[in-house]
C-alpha cells in the first residue's frame, strides 16, 4: 500500500454517497463497494484490525478511486455495474 497516497486520500473523502474503487499496484481493481457515506466506509477499511479476506484485499490496496452518486439507490445500481463490467478479485 502507498500509505502517502491514501492517507492524503482519506483527508478529501466527501460525505456524500457513492462507489469506491480499490486498486492495487498496477492500477489494477480489485474491489467495488458502495456508500451512504464514502467518508465514513473508505476509511473504515484503514482503521482497526479486520481479518482473513479483508485483510488480504487491504494489503493490496495501492490507491482508490471514488464515485459520487446522487443517493444510495444509485450506488447500489453502478456497484453492480462495476462489479459486472471489472469482476474484481475481492467481490
Amino acid at each position: 500500500m502507498h500509505p502517502q497516497i491514501v492517507k492524503d486520500k482519506l483527508m478529501i473523502l466527501p460525505l456524500d454517497p457513492g462507489c469506491y474503487l480499490m486498486k492495487n499496484e498496477l492500477g489494477q481493481i480489485i474491489y467495488v463497494g458502495k456508500a451512504k457515506i464514502l467518508k465514513n466506509r473508505v476509511k473504515s477499511y484503514f482503521i482497526g484490525a479486520h481479518s482473513g479476506k479483508v485483510q488480504r484485499m487491504i494489503e493490496d490496496i495501492a490507491d482508490f478511486e471514488i464515485i459520487i452518486t446522487k443517493n444510495e439507490a444509485e450506488a447500489l445500481i453502478l456497484e453492480s455495474q462495476l462489479v459486472k463490467a471489472h469482476q474484481p478479485r475481492y467481490n
